[in-house]
Formats: structure tokens, sequence, C-alpha cells
């Protein structure tokens, strides 16, 4: 179906006049020229503002709510941020989402279209921003592009996450949470002001727990978790008019890689799985046994990070200086083909080694009724990648045939060296390819933003970004590596008996999943051609203006009212398994109008915003199976998507005892441009977002003898069902099977009870995740389905609970 434009415009028309009747409707309540004692302040505009006073759409979440739902990473809190979509079933891949605009390539050549701040600094790459919560003070997940504040990357948004500073007072914490699957997580934290210009702060945090998936064959347990990381930080006073802030941190992962559950019926051997799959003989996930046999299976990943920031008041202005090094290494070996079995073996590594320096200077101050700020920043990255996959000849063989290119392995193996008792074998080798990469990165930027009072109650803000990308990439894949193979083919060619059956050596120096024979002829911009073992170099050089303008009119003391502009853009960039590829910046416009209101009588905060957006040169990695069938391939799409929407937040203290919250997002995104790599015209159709996410829940205070209180808690999320289009089956990620259902509609419920000591020194926390035990089926993963028959699954977690004790001093 074609894009009905009348039907977005009406769409649109109703949102915007809903948003209208809702602003009519808020002054009807109670007001008070009180000033609340819990005013939220956070940093959004790169300013300490109220975030009631700030114009732009974002959920704040601090500590207590991450205390609430036992969240160790951003993974367990996308559920309840309406519009955020964290997918960490690999912490060093995850890819993040907000208002359905997502980045599916997680390689090194490709940005990502949301930005994760940590204390200001931009962590670039997916395996450095899927980070252990320490001592955090809070997060702002900002929605809507964020180009003019944040820069590059952060087209769909940002995440901020703001760890604690040092304080002047000495303070500690110790914390230990047990749970089901053996979880042990130990927290420790101490405050030490040494002088009264100069405190440091350390914390220390280790967190292991049992897998929750068994081998059938095995009996060995998946999803293990070790995990640990600390951060000190010291703070110095310089002078009264300077601040020093000094921060190291580490992060480190050591654990299962993502186990595959195999969907498909495995014949006995020699036998294997039929070609097409049948789709409706998929087996249930939940009930399929789970068969890995990878040799190294493991996700790891070693971060560190060194950050300075110095602020320093000059007047009435205050010039900030941020600079970061961060290094880290990452590798992921995981199970790809579900089986147990070496006729149909397949495993991929994504090893990664990042060094990347950040320098950025802010000036700000006010002058008059304009509140502005001017900086300057400049970011330099050298990124190195390794996609390794790892088989057997047997499984070669295997997907030879399945191909119609021959059965040459099985041939020799059971044709000549068998019946002649030949004391060699061409079954069992084991088959490396690797496709290397390496990225030098720099960004440059400059950027003003202001904000002025035009009257007491009209602010207009103006702001620009003006940023440079250099890139520079190169591949190289050096052929197929298999020593004990090459080996007994020189031994075999020697005693001439490779002759008898008309072969040689050459003939099995092939790669079966890189190969660049398509790419012939394919030229770089070092001078050469596509080719095995050469170098090919890609240079480019990008540059964008991301404007945002907004205009707030304070339309009572209590309701604000605003209406923005702004743009976003992430930087052009390169697939890493498709040599010699290469894409332009893509960029969102997006239109937001809304209000933000607040009461103290009774204590309510209700905000509401509608927006629309329209992403431009989308690229989409999609797995693709070549004309006329062979090994699928990771393959860059560009489409334009165009999507229009409302954010709701309602938190309300009801009583002394009791506060209510609740926030929602519906989201209509569809395809402005989009062909398949089948030709099939998708414009018009569904991106496969959900209409609805919505997260809501409640505290309830009370009071016992003696001074102490017990806190009840609840909180409940829900993401409504994915909607598909006509390709979505194929890709796996929306569509029902007879067993089971990819994108269906998902619930979790959270409870949790704090009891807290008179003096607030002493907690003891019970709480149970995912209530009701809600599992679903995460996708089908095709990867191997067209060539070895073995499509297989993944599953969310189930119900978790724990008992955490914690002592403040």
């Amino acid at each position: 179906m074609k894009p009905n434009t009348s039907a977005k415009r009406h769409s649109l028309r109703y949102l915007l006049a809903s948003t209208v009747a809702c602003i009519a409707a808020a002054p009807a309540l109670a007001q008070s020229d009180e000033t609340p004692d819990d005013v939220i302040v956070v940093t959004a505009q790169q300013r300490a503002q109220s975030s009631q006073d700030v114009p732009i759409s974002l959920q704040v979440l601090d500590s207590e709510f991450i205390d609430a739902v036992a969240a160790d990473d951003m993974g367990d809190l996308e559920a309840f941020v309406p519009g955020l979509d964290v997918s960490n079933g690999s912490p060093t891949q995850p890819r993040y989402s907000i208002r359905g605009i997502t980045t599916s390539d997680f390689g090194v050549g490709t940005d990502p279209a949301v930005g994760i701040y940590v204390d200001g600094i931009y962590a670039a790459r997916s395996g450095a921003s899927l980070l252990a919560f320490n001592d955090i003070e809070r997060i702002e997940v900002l929605k809507g592009p964020q180009g003019t504040l944040f820069g590059r990357n952060s087209a769909a948004g940002a995440v901020s996450i703001i760890t604690r500073e040092p304080s002047d007072e000495l303070e500690g914490r110790v914390a230990v949470r047990i749970g089901s699957h053996n979880r042990m997580r130990t927290e420790a934290m101490l405050n030490l002001p040494i002088t009264d210009t100069l405190a440091i702060r350390a914390n220390f945090l280790s967190n292991k727990a049992d897998g929750w998936l068994t081998d059938a064959v095995t009996g060995e347990d998946y999803r293990r978790e070790d995990s640990s990381a600390d951060r000190f930080t010291v703070r110095w006073n310089a002078t009264p008019s300077t601040e020093i802030l000094l921060r190291h941190s580490r992060d480190t992962i050591d654990q299962d890689a993502r186990p595959a559950i195999g969907i498909v019926d495995i014949p006995a051997f020699p036998g294997t799985p039929p070609l097409p799959v049948d789709t409706t003989a998929f087996l249930d996930p939940f009930n399929a046994p789970v068969r890995n046999d990878v040799v190294f299976n493991r996700e790891a990943r070693n971060l560190a990070e060194t950050t300075l920031t110095v602020r320093q008041d000059i007047g009435d202005m205050t010039l900030t200086s941020l600079t970061s090094y961060r290094e880290f290494d990452t590798m992921n070996r995981e199970d790809e083909d579900g089986t147990n079995r070496i006729d149909t073996y397949f495993d991929t590594n994504n090893v990664e080694d990042n060094e990347a320096f950040y320098q950025e200077f802010r000036l700000a101050g006010t002058t008059g009724t304009v509140d502005w700020l001017v900086g300057a920043s400049y970011y330099d990255e050298t990124a190195i990648q390794a996609s390794e996959t790892f088989t057997f000849t047997y499984t070669v063989n295997t997907v030879l045939g399945n191909v119609g290119a021959g059965t040459p392995f099985t041939d020799l193996e059971y044709g000549l060296l068998v019946p002649f008792g030949l004391p060699f074998s061409m079954l069992g080798h084991s088959w490396q390819e690797t496709m290397s990469n390496q990225g030098e990165f720099t960004a440059r930027a400059v950027y003003a933003d202001m904000i002025w009072s035009a009257t007491d109650r009209l602010n207009v803000s103006v702001g620009l970004r003006y940023t440079e990308d250099e890139k520079s990439f190169q591949w190289i894949n050096g052929g197929r590596q298999a020593d004990s193979l090459d080996q007994t083919l020189a031994a075999l060619d020697g005693a001439g008996i490779l002759a008898l059956a008309g072969a040689s050596p050459a003939d099995f120096l092939f790669d079966f999943v890189f190969d660049l024979a398509p790419l012939a002829g394919v030229a770089c911009d070092n001078g050469v051609n596509v080719a095995e073992g050469v170098a090919c170099v890609m240079e480019d050089s990008w540059n964008n203006l991301s404007p945002r303008v907004v205009v707030d009119y304070q339309l009572t003391d209590n309701v604000m009212i605003y209406g923005s502009f702004s743009e976003g853009y992430k930087a052009g960039g390169y697939n890493s398994v498709e040599v010699g590829s290469r894409f332009e910046n893509e960029t969102v416009t997006s239109w937001e109008f809304g209000f933000k209101s607040d009461f103290l009588n009774p204590d309510l905060v209700f905000n509401m915003s509608a927006f629309s957006y329209v992403y431009e040169d989308k690229q989409s990695i999609r797995l693709v199976v070549p004309t006329g069938g062979g090994v699928p391939q990771y393959l860059v799409q560009t489409s334009d998507d165009e999507a229009i929407g409302v954010d709701i937040e309602l938190d309300w203290q009801a009583s002394d005892a009791l506060r209510l919250r609740g926030n929602a997002q519906w989201l209509d995104s569809t395809h402005k441009r989009r062909v398949d790599s089948n030709g099939a015209d998708l414009a018009g159709e569904p991106t496969g977002e959900p209409y609805w996410n919505v997260a809501f829940g409640a505290d309830y205070v009370i009071d016992l003898d003696g001074g102490s209180d017990l806190t009840l808690q609840a909180n409940h999320a829900y993401r409504g069902e994915s909607r598909c289009n006509s390709q979505s089956v194929l890709q796996g990620t929306c569509g029902g099977y007879t067993a089971f259902a990819t994108g269906e509609a998902r619930n979790r419920t959270d409870l949790r009870a704090r009891w807290t000591a008179p003096n607030g020194d002493l907690t003891v926390s019970a709480f149970v995740n995912n209530v009701f035990d809600n599992q679903y089926v995460g996708g089908v993963n095709n990867i191997t389905a067209s060539t070895l028959g073995t499509a297989f699954a993944s599953i969310s977690a189930p119900r978790v609970w724990g008992l955490e004790i914690g002592y403040d001093f």
C-alpha cells in the first residue's frame, strides 16, 4: 500500500488537537506560587535547569528508580522508558533506538543514531555504550534529534548518564545483592574529604550469576554473567573559581556469549536439515533443546577511561574543558547454527580494539536577557575490527552441496581415500575466514546556543552546530585459513593422489563466507581494485549544519507550552563486511509541540508532546541471500522513514504515602521510500515499531513503630505488538509461525519491598522482576538458514528474585 499523505496529515492534526485540548484543560487544576522541594535538575541543554523548564521531551531516571528495578545496565531500564529500546542480549554489541530510530549495524564503519554520553563524554562504539551501573546519580533520556547540543550521531536522541561527584562529607556504602541463579552482586563506595578543597570518591562493583539455560547434551549452563567495574574520582577546588574533576573508570565483562536455540528438527547423522527451511515445522524455542558446541564460547570486554573536567569561572562566565581518553577491546564468539553437529557447525567472533580521544571547550554566560553558550570539540578515534568465522570442512562440504556447487570433500573421502585405505581424511579440518577492518575517524565541531528571555514568560532558543567528519576505512581479507587441510592436500598432491581425482590444492583455496569474486573490479581510493589479500581503502569527508529553534511560553505559573524545530545527523560510513562500500550522511528533521505542567495542590506533574520526523538516507544492514542461492551477506540498504507520535508523562504525589507515575508513547512509523533487496516496494508500510509503549508504577510508604518505614513499589511496562511489513518475516523480527510468534506484545511487572531503619543507614530490600514469568522470542536468526537449514532463535530472561542489604555511613 502506498503512503496515504492526507491520512498522515489528518492523524497529525488529531494529535495536535489533542495536545491543545490538554493544554487548555491543564490550568483548571489548582495553582500555587510555592517552589517544590523535589525539583529535578538536569543538564539536557548543557545548563543546569529544572526538568520542567526544559522544552525537550525527556525522561529522568534517578538512582532510587535504578535500585527499584535492580537494574545492572541500560538494558534493564529500557522497558520503563517508552520510546527507548535497548537490545542487550550481547552486551558488547547492544543496539539503541529512540522513537523507532536505530542503527542495525554494529560494524566499526558505522556510527550509532543514538548518542550515549557518560559525564558529558561521548561513547562512540556500541562496545563501550552498555556499562555497569555503579554510583549513578541520574540518567537523562532525551528524545528527538539533539544535533545542536550533543552533536553528531544523536539524530534519534541522546542518553546522558551522570555519575556522582565527590562531596564534602565523609560517607560510604556497602551493598550485597543475592538472588536467583546464584546471583551475587557486591558494591562498595567511599567518599573521603581530604581537605576543605580536596575530596575523593571510589566505587567498586562485582556482579556474578549462573546461567538460566542448560545444554541438553552436556548439562552446562549458559547465560552466565561475570562483570566488574570501578570508578575513582578526585575533586579539587583549586581556587574559589576553579573546580577540577579527574575520573578514572574501568569496566570488565567475561561471560558466556549468546547461545543459539535451534528451532529446526535435525535428522540423524549423516542426514542434514532439508532446504528450503520449512517454517511451519519450526520448534517452539521454549521447549527446543539447547545444543551449543562453540569451541571457545566467550563474550568479553576490557574498558578503561580517564576524563578530566575543569570548570573555571571568569566573571559572569564559566569556561568548561572536557578531556577524555578511552580504550577498550572486546570479543564475542557465539554459536550461529544451534546444533552440536560438526557437519553443520558455524560460529562467528567479533573482535574490536578501540582508542578514542575527545576534547571539548565550552563557554557559557548570561548577557542581559540572553543565556548563551558557545563551544568547540575535537574527536579522534582508531577502531580495529576483525569479523571472524569458524567452521569445519564437514560444514563447508554441506554448504557447497546445498548451494549446488558439489560435494568435493566427501567425494574425495568416500570415492578415493576410504576405498583404498589411504591414511588421510578430507573431513574434520578447521576452516577460518576473517575480514579485517581499520578505521581512522576525526570529527571537529563548533556550536552556539542561546536562550533569549523575550518577556517574563516568552523564551526563544536558537542554536547551530557545524561539524566536519573525516574518515579513512580499510578492508582486507587474506583468504581462508585451514592449516591441517593444506598439509593434507600437500601430502596427497605430492603422492599423486589428487591428480588421480583430477584435482589440485588450488581447487580448495576459496572463501565461501567472504567471497570477494562478485566485487572484483570495484575501485578503491588507494588505487587498487577489490581482491583477496589486497588492502582496500576508502576515504571520505562530510560536513553538516544542525540547527534548533525552540519557542516556549509560560501560559500560567504552572504551565509552559513550547514548539521546536530541530535536526540531527549521523555521519556517513562503510559496511565493514561489504568491501568497497560507502554511504552518505543520514539526517533527521523533527517538529515537536507540547506542554509541561506542575502543580503543588495536588502535587502533580503532567507533560505531553506531539512530534513528527522525517529520517532521510537511513542505512540499514540486512541479511540478503544472493539471487539463485548461496551464502547470505550483510548488505546495506537505504531508505527514508517518517513518523508521527505523542509522548505523555505523569507523576502524581497523591498523598504523603502514595506516589503514582506513568509514561507512554504512541508512534506511527512508516517507510517513506524503501525498496527491499527482493525488489518489493515498502513505501507506506510500517517499519516494525509498535503503536504503543507504556510504563506505569506506584510507591507506597508505610510508617512503622520506632521510626522505620516500609516502601512498597510496583512497576509495569508494556510494549505493543510489532507492526509487520511484507518483508519482516524474512528478517525474522516480526510475524507468526505455527509454534511461536516474534514481535508479539510484551508485559513485565516488577515488585519491590524496602525496609529502612529509623536513622536511614540500613536498608533491606526484596524484589521480584518479571513477576508473571513472561518470556518472549527475541527473533529468528536466518544467518545459516539458507545454507545449512539451521534457523535458530533467542528468548528473553525468565522471572528473577533477589534480596539486597545496604549499609550507609
